[in-house]
């Protein structure tokens, strides 16, 4: 599904910036441990997504990628085998899921500036849950840089410009990455979210000047 019919367009601008961290938090632990039981068959590919989204690799907990077609948003094969990431997102965020992801990064990959620019993307709410990260892994939103560590819940405004860059050559980056529709307890607890969390890192905007011209 690239559109949702009946749903107004959100200002994102206005409701999170470029990043914010919500007052909630996930056991990251629990959450690895059951993504680290997943057979491998699972992984491998970009589970669909195109584009700059190649360099990850992704597994779709619900829904398909937009560039699979107007396809249903339902719940896939993988999210019976992930119990505490269905109640993450059917009950800590007060809010209907959309399509939720699994995200993998490999160490030392970038995924370059872009906006989601679809019809569904200025309708929902994007949440990031880290379940592995580290020091050296970047979220750009916007002109400023965010570190989003394991357990903390984030909402992105991935309707304008975001980047990430792994800059460890060894470590992946994994989040579970999913859309929700607005509720009026979604948008109480953005209220109470933290906004000023974002910083300028030089190295960053070095390293996507340079990546951008070769």
């Amino acid at each position: 599904m690239l559109d949702l019919p009946g749903h107004p367009v959100i200002d994102k601008t206005a409701l999170v910036g470029g990043c914010l961290r919500l007052p909630v938090r996930i056991d990251a632990q629990r959450l690895a441990a059951e993504v680290a039981v997943l057979p491998a068959t699972l992984w491998g590919s970009t589970g669909g997504r195109v584009g700059v989204h190649r360099n990850a690799e992704a597994l779709f907990l619900r829904g398909y990628a937009p560039a699979q077609g107007a396809l249903p948003i339902e719940d896939r094969e993988p999210l019976a085998m992930l119990p505490y990431a269905r109640e993450i997102i059917e009950q800590l965020i007060p809010a209907p899921p959309q399509r939720c992801l699994l995200a993998r990064l490999p160490g030392g990959v970038s995924i370059d500036p872009h906006i989601d620019r679809a019809p569904y993307f200025a309708k929902t709410l994007r949440l990031h849950f880290p379940i592995e990260s580290h020091e050296q892994v970047h979220m750009i939103a916007g002109e400023l840089t965010y570190l989003m560590r394991p357990g903390e819940v984030w909402v992105l405004n991935n309707s304008a410009p975001h980047a990430v860059w792994n800059a460890d050559p060894d470590r992946s980056r994994t989040h579970m990455i999913c859309d929700f529709l607005p509720t009026p307890a979604l948008l109480a607890l953005m209220t109470s979210g933290e906004r000023d969390l974002g910083q300028h890192n030089a190295a960053v905007d070095r390293h996507f000047a340079t990546h951008a011209t070769g």
